[in-house]
């Protein structure tokens, strides 16, 4: 049973992949050691001198193998506390107290062998102790009990069994007894055995930590009955020699010595976890920077500590408490294109360019994704400064993954002063005031471009409450259905025969009247609504669709186009929702035409992509809106499923005036036909335009020229009741 469970120790890490390998090696070992010292006894326990310790050579290094492989278990887990340590020690000498007092010393006091002899027999259930307390404290750090921990323990146990029955034989005066007692031995080896061969073999090195009370029931059960030892063997002693109450008198003090320690590590382990606690709750876990919670007790200790302003104006030059918020531009594109691990890098680096740019004692927090906020006091002039060499530092390349990226902070700043316009002084300002408007000018300063810094002044209050009334008014009118739209016939150049129609959507406030589509769409992008407004406008242009078919008013190759907001391209069940409303509406797919911007092409993400492809796929066909007007390549046609392009209005307007236009114009029909890319012209107000157009290729088109957007029930009239627009209804749609 020795010789199978060294095999099966030695097999644990390669059968069941423990790791890491090195305690299941030591237990072998151990086993291997045990077992040449149990079969030296018998013969070394008939001999004399050194030779008859030679079985005890050998046993005594497998309990120290045995305790560094269990060792070697519990550090593997990376719980192993202080207040542990001393615990088993109290727990330790305890055991080996009441060890030396009730066994080794009546086993050394014995005639007629060596004292060593007998005072090892005694000694050996400390040996055991130790290995139980290794095995309670791979308990204390798992919530799991599993087998191989179980079969593990009892193994320990039943070797404790065994060498308390030979010590107490030891103390009588013998030696050896009969079979029976090797009985614990036996299965002891096999729990040992069967630990190293289950399964959960792999589970005792990983951790599920528990919180621990520093005096919890279960420690307390262990040591207060070690405590109560030297109590208890009082009597005993003081009917005994001297070397009994030196033993008695060196184990107290050591065990009280071992109780002041074990209370001073609690107020430590105690203080540490509230440090601890403090720190977690005030500082971001990636970057390690404080965040919105202590940067908001920052910036009301720095309100308190400047004074206020004592006209309605600070001086530009006098101190004063700045905030800065800091955004990152792209961010985004760089999780969706790397993952997060490479955004969780680019962070780590923002916050080390900032905490090396930033002088003290100005504090640096994240306070979002990919929010940053710095805090300071000083004058207008040193923040500008700073402002600048933040964009400068956060401006420089990344390495990210396998690729380098320039990522650009769009920056707002607010002050307790004037700033570029003069801002009044606020009575009382606050800290969440302060960051708040800091937000505000960022988001100022992002709508401007990329890589910009706004300072905030009084006006933007305006804006922002404009934008937050827009915002409820616009949940309300996809609620109430004041939303419609207005259908833009789009026309062949040629015989200005009508080949299809782009659907546009619109909004009549019953208070504000019409609001540009310029104006809410924005909006609704940033606060997410603009995923339920397209999937309204789609199955609106649907039902519409479907109603012209059964009047019989379309012909076979008539489309309608209707515009896909990024946003909604990034969600992968577009495709499936597509789908259900056409077959809902019972309309083809050749029938719609999508429209997307190119910024989709050039910050598409793997969700983009799959949704776009999925798309084509379903038969629908997509045009880029607005071409031109971006990062136009031909490498992004070319990988994106697209079959159209349409030429946008800026480069229209100057055809048959602006040779440069015309040339743009020629290039991207030419690219098109390559590419076997249908090209409509947008935004066609003079026949010169229709003519030029025509005359580089172009074959369809839309504008004012035919008819602005009008509703369904005039684009019925005006356009679906003949299937050639007449040159009289050509002129008059063109004079409306």
């Amino acid at each position: 049973m020795a010789l199978a469970a060294v095999a099966a120790s030695l097999a644990a890490p390669r059968l069941h992949r423990a790791t890491p390998h090195y305690p299941w090696y030591l237990l072998g070992a151990a086993g291997a050691t045990f077992l040449v010292g149990a079969l030296l006894r018998p013969w070394s326990v008939e001999r004399t001198g050194w030779q008859a310790l030679l079985g005890d050579a050998f046993t005594i290094p497998g309990y120290l193998l045995m305790a560094l492989s269990l060792a070697g278990l519990l550090l593997a887990r990376g719980n192993l506390q202080r207040h542990a340590i001393i615990d088993g020690l109290i727990v330790c000498v305890g055991a080996g107290l009441a060890a030396t007092l009730l066994l080794a010393l009546p086993a050394a006091s014995i005639d007629g062998r060596p004292p060593a002899v007998s005072i090892l027999a005694g000694l050996y259930p400390l040996f055991d102790a130790v290995l139980i307390l290794l095995l309670l404290s791979l308990a204390f750090t798992t919530t799991g009990r599993r087998p191989a921990y179980v079969l593990l323990l009892s193994g320990i146990l039943l070797l404790l069994a065994g060498d308390l029955a030979y010590a107490v034989i030891g103390a009588a005066g013998h030696l050896t007894g009969g079979r029976i007692l090797d009985v614990p031995f036996v299965l002891s080896c096999t729990a040992i055995g069967a630990a190293a061969l289950h399964p959960s073999v792999a589970h005792l090195t990983r951790a599920t930590p528990t919180p621990v009370q520093t005096w919890s029931v279960r420690r307390l059960l262990m040591i207060v009955p070690a405590m109560l030892v030297p109590f208890a063997l009082i009597p005993l002693v003081a009917q005994q020699g001297d070397a009994e109450r030196i033993v008695l008198t060196i184990g107290g003090t050591a065990m009280i010595a071992l109780l002041v320690a074990r209370a001073v590590a609690a107020v430590r382990d105690y203080a540490a976890a509230q440090v601890k606690s403090e720190h977690q709750a005030t500082h971001d876990p990636l970057t390690g920077l404080p965040n919105r919670l202590m940067l908001a007790r920052e910036i009301s200790r720095l309100l308190s500590t400047v004074p206020p302003a004592t006209t309605s104006f600070r001086a530009g030059g006098e101190p004063a408490v700045w905030v800065l918020f800091l955004d990152l531009d792209g961010f985004k594109l760089v999780n969706d294109s790397w993952g997060h691990e490479a955004g969780d890098h680019l962070l780590v680096e923002v916050a080390r360019r900032l905490r090396d740019t930033v002088p003290e004692p100005a504090m640096v927090a994240r306070v979002g994704g990919d929010e940053f906020v710095v805090a300071m006091v000083g004058s207008r002039q040193e923040t500008v400064t700073l402002v600048e060499r933040i964009m400068e530092q956060l401006s420089a390349p990344v390495q990210v993954s396998s690729a380098e990226v320039v990522i650009t902070p769009s920056i707002g700043v607010v002050g307790t002063t004037a700033g570029m316009a003069p801002v009044p002084a606020v009575a009382a300002v606050t800290a969440e005031a302060l960051m708040r408007d800091a937000d505000t000018a960022m988001y100022r300063a992002k709508s401007d471009g990329r890589g910009r810094w706004t300072e905030f002044d009084a006006s933007m209050h305006e804006r922002v409450r404009e934008r937050v009334e827009i915002e409820l008014a616009l949940r309300q009118a996809l609620a109430h259905g004041q939303l419609h739209l207005a259908y833009q016939p789009i026309v062949e150049l040629a015989s200005g025969n009508l080949v299809g129609a782009e659907a546009l959507i619109r909004w009549s406030h019953p208070l504000r009247g019409a609001i540009s589509p310029a104006v809410f769409i924005p909006i609704a992008e940033d606060s997410g609504l603009i995923a339920a407004i397209g999937r309204w406008v789609l199955d609106e242009t649907l039902r519409q669709v479907a109603a012209w078919r059964a009047d019989e008013l379309l012909g076979p190759d008539f489309w309608v186009s209707v515009n896909v907001s990024p946003r909604q391209l990034r969600d992968a069940t577009l495709p499936a929702k597509v789908s259900e409303a056409l077959e809902r509406w019972d309309v083809p797919q050749t029938s719609v035409v999508l429209e997307i911007t190119e910024s989709v092409m050039i910050d598409a993400s793997t969700v983009t992509d799959q949704v776009l492809f999925d798309l084509r796929r379903l038969g629908v066909k997509m045009v880029v809106d607005d071409f031109g007007t971006g990062f136009s390549a031909l490498g992004y046609l070319r990988r994106h499923p697209v079959t159209g392009v349409k030429i946008d209005r800026s480069f229209v307007d100057g055809l048959g005036t602006d040779a440069e236009d015309e040339e743009i114009v020629r290039a991207v029909v030419a690219m098109s036909t390559a590419l076997k890319l249908t090209v409509v012209a947008e935004g066609v107000e003079t026949p010169t335009q229709q003519d030029v157009l025509s005359t580089l290729g172009v074959t369809v088109g839309q504008g004012h020229l035919w008819s602005a957007p009008v509703s369904a029930e005039e684009f019925t009239e005006r356009w679906l009741a003949l299937a050639v627009l007449p040159e009289a209804t050509q002129d008059a749609a063109g004079s409306s």
